[in-house]
């Protein structure tokens, strides 16, 4: 597996958006393990302890995931794969990068925030500050699903702590205000109460970014396709029926795959060749 070699992010928004995940996903974690957790299981005990390992598995998952995303390169090596010869079919399939001046191969297109063209590519991820692609789409995937799952069991947690057990404290309209307003967090309450609203805001918003990512992007890898393709011929073009397709994303061991991003999954395809599972023109073609 090849690596980055700056796998840093390289736009202000990109920084913003990877601090997001970056810092306040580990604090707002230790709040919860803190503060939260205690008020429902008594520690040391099971469900306590239970608890406390699957929020652990889950940030393990979160955080690995967003990690391997940013550290796997993607984009197409012009040193070690040569084109096809000129007079094979295959060649029609290959394009010219106008960017790198270069043939590029069937999928893969150029992103100028990263300076290169990019396998199979997906598209460019501002929590990661990298391009998704052939390499490291199965990472992206299981970033935004873990990122569910945790944002849903926290939620769980933090509502019922926050509309139940201390309801006296923020069962209120100024709460319902503060949530829908979170400048008001600046102006008005106490500290800790604000700090724990601004936390709860942020589950709301890593719930609604997963619900929407994956709503997006699901559809898309059963196709067999990617966000970069616009037409209709081209989202069904390598289309090899939905278990082929899982295969091509997750590897040759997906069923274990999802369970963490240490677990290796080779992938079926090179990234360079692509078998077309339905007939195109190579003029209508613009792979």
């Amino acid at each position: 597996m090849k690596i980055r070699s700056n796998p840093l992010p390289r736009r202000l928004a990109d920084v913003l958006c990877f601090l997001l995940i970056g810092v306040f996903l580990p604090i707002v974690f230790m709040f919860e393990i803190i503060v939260v957790l205690p008020a429902f299981h008594e520690p040391g005990g099971f469900f306590h302890t239970f608890t406390f390992l699957m929020a652990m598995f889950l940030v393990f998952n979160i955080k690995g995931n967003m990690i391997a995303c940013m550290m796997i390169d993607t984009s197409v090596d012009v040193k070690q794969v040569e084109p096809p010869p000129e007079q094979s079919a295959e060649r029609l399939e290959w394009r010219e990068c106008e960017e790198c001046k270069r043939l590029a191969p069937p999928r893969s297109w150029h992103c100028k925030i990263c300076g290169t063209c990019i396998l199979k590519r997906d598209h460019h991820c501002l929590y990661t500050g990298c391009c998704i692609g052939h390499r490291n789409h199965r990472f992206f995937m299981g970033f935004i699903f873990y990122l569910f799952v945790g944002s849903v069991y926290a939620l769980v947690y933090n509502s019922i702590y926050m509309w139940i057990i201390h309801g006296s404290i923020y069962s209120n309209w100024l709460t319902v205000l503060k949530l829908t307003c979170p400048m008001l967090l600046l102006v008005t309450g106490g500290f800790w109460t604000n700090i724990y609203l601004l936390f709860y805001s942020l589950n709301v918003l890593a719930l609604a970014y997963g619900v929407l990512l994956l709503g997006y992007h699901v559809p898309i890898v059963l196709r067999g396709g990617v966000s970069a393709d616009r037409t209709k011929q081209r989202k069904l073009k390598y289309n090899r029926g939905v278990r082929q397709n899982l295969r091509s994303v997750f590897g040759l061991r997906m069923h274990i795959a999802w369970l963490s991003p240490l677990i290796r999954s080779d992938l079926p395809d090179d990234g360079y060749h692509w078998r077309a599972s339905i007939s195109t023109s190579p003029r209508k073609s613009k792979d």
